[in-house]
C-alpha cells in the first residue's frame, strides 16, 4: 500500500468529512494504491501534486465547491447521490470502505452524476432554503394559534387567509372564551406571524427579481402554470438541466414516474413515487391552489381531453356498466294455485324443464343470485299476461 501519492493513480475516491477526508486511489487496473487520511487544509495541496485523474465525490455539503477547485486544477471531478454509492460498498461501514465504493462507482458507465453547482446557484439556493424554513415557522405558529382557540371552543375556518382575516375580530370580541393570558400569548404569537410574513415576503421579493434577471428563469417562466419561486427553485437546482440525458430521467428527478414493482415478467405501475424533488412540489401546490377549482371544473366539463385514450376507455365502460343496471319493470299479481295450474299450457320438455320453478309471482326473491332474479321476473311477466288475457275473456 503506498503512501505517497506519486504513482500512476487513475481513479480516487473522497469521503468528504467535516475536519477529515478518507482517500483511496486506484491504478489502471482497478487496484488500490492509494489509502490515506487527509485533514481539510491538505486536500488541494496534495492533490495539485497528481496528474488529472478521475475523482469521485458524494454530493453532500461542501462538495460542490470542492468539485469546483478539483475541476480548476484539472482533474475530471464527479458528484453522485449518495444512494446510488451504497451498493458498491463491501464489509462493514467505516470512512476507507465508504471512499472505496466511492471509487468503484464513479467508473460505471451508467451511473448517473450530480452537475456542480456554481456559486450563483448556491446562493439562489439558499435563499429558497431560508425562506422554505420561515413558512414552515409561520405554519407552526399558525396550527399553535388555532389549537390554543380550539381549546377554548373557537373554531376559524381552513385557510390562512381566513385565520388572517377573522383574528383580530376574535380578539376584540371574545373575551368571554379566552383569558387576559391567553389573550397575551395569541397576541404575542400573532405578532411573531406578522414579523415572519414580512420576511418571507421580502426574500420571495427577492427571488422574483433573481428569477426576471435570469436567463434561464425567464425562459422556463413562459412555461404556463411556473412563476419566478417555481423556475429559480428549479435553476438553482439543476442549472441548464444538461445532467438528463432524455426528459424522462427529469421527469423522476421531479417525481412525476409511478413507483414500479415488476418482477417475473410483469410490470405493476404504483402511485407516484416519492423520489421527486419536496421543495418544487410544495411550491408548485402553493402556486396553483387558487387555480384548482377551475382546473377541476374543466376535467369534469371534459374529462376525456384531460385524461387521454385510457380515460376514454373507462368512460365507455362506466357507461355500458350503468346500462346494464338498468332494472327491469316486472308487474307482479296475485294469484292462487289454481289459477297456477289453469296457465299451464302443453310445451316441449325442454321448456318445462326451463320454466320450472320460473312460473312463481308471489315468492320470495332470492337475493343471493342476479341470474335467477332475471329468469324469475321474465317467467313472472309472462304468466301475468296470460292471467289477465283468461280474466279478459
Amino acid at each position: 500500500m503506498s503512501q505517497t501519492p506519486n504513482i500512476a493513480i487513475a481513479v480516487i475516491g473522497i469521503d468528504i468529512g467535516k475536519n477529515s477526508f478518507h482517500v483511496v486511489g486506484h491504478n489502471a487496473r482497478g487496484a488500490i494504491v492509494l489509502r490515506q487520511k487527509w485533514s481539510r487544509g491538505q486536500v488541494e495541496a496534495r492533490l495539485a501534486n497528481i496528474p488529472p485523474c478521475l475523482i469521485g465525490m458524494e454530493a453532500c455539503v461542501g462538495a460542490h465547491h470542492l468539485s469546483r477547485k478539483l475541476a480548476s486544477l484539472g482533474h475530471d471531478a464527479r458528484l453522485m447521490p449518495a444512494k446510488y454509492v451504497r451498493p458498491y460498498s463491501k464489509g462493514q461501514k467505516n470512512d476507507f470502505n465508504d471512499a472505496e465504493a466511492i471509487a468503484e462507482a464513479v467508473q460505471r458507465p451508467t451511473m448517473k452524476f450530480v452537475a456542480t453547482k456554481t456559486a450563483e446557484q448556491l446562493d439562489l439556493q439558499a435563499l429558497h432554503r431560508v425562506r422554505e424554513r420561515l413558512v414552515s415557522q409561520r405554519t407552526g405558529i399558525i396550527n399553535q394559534i388555532r389549537a390554543f382557540m380550539l381549546e377554548r371552543g373557537i373554531a376559524v375556518r381552513q385557510g390562512i387567509g381566513f385565520l388572517r382575516t377573522e383574528l383580530p375580530t376574535i380578539l376584540a370580541t371574545r373575551t368571554d372564551a379566552l383569558s387576559p393570558r391567553m389573550l397575551r400569548i395569541i397576541e404575542e404569537l400573532a405578532g411573531d406571524w406578522r414579523r415572519l410574513d414580512q420576511r418571507i415576503d421580502g426574500l420571495s421579493g427577492e427571488i422574483e427579481a433573481l428569477a426576471r434577471q435570469d436567463q434561464a428563469c425567464s425562459r422556463l417562466m413562459t412555461v404556463p402554470g411556473i412563476g419566478p419561486i417555481i423556475s429559480s427553485a428549479m435553476v438553482a437546482a439543476i442549472g441548464t438541466g444538461d445532467v438528463f440525458s432524455k426528459g424522462r430521467d427529469f421527469g423522476a428527478w421531479l417525481g412525476l414516474v409511478p413507483k414500479q414493482i415488476s418482477t417475473g415478467d410483469r410490470t405493476i405501475l404504483g402511485k407516484i413515487s416519492r423520489r421527486g424533488n419536496r421543495y418544487l412540489d410544495r411550491s408548485r401546490q402553493e402556486a396553483v391552489a387558487p387555480q384548482r377549482a377551475g382546473d377541476r371544473a374543466r376535467q369534469q366539463a371534459c374529462p376525456h381531453r384531460l385524461g387521454g385514450a385510457g380515460q376514454r376507455t373507462r368512460l365507455r365502460a362506466d357507461e355500458d356498466r350503468r346500462r346494464r343496471r338498468r332494472p327491469t319493470r316486472v308487474i307482479l299479481a296475485p294469484c292462487s294455485a289454481r289459477s297456477r295450474r289453469s296457465l299451464a299450457t302443453p310445451e316441449p320438455a325442454a321448456s318445462q324443464v326451463r320454466r320450472a320453478g320460473l312460473d312463481r309471482p308471489c315468492a320470495r326473491r332470492d337475493r343471493r343470485s342476479a341470474g335467477r332474479d332475471e329468469a324469475t321476473a321474465l317467467g313472472s311477466n309472462k304468466a301475468t299476461a296470460r292471467y289477465e288475457e283468461q280474466a279478459m275473456t
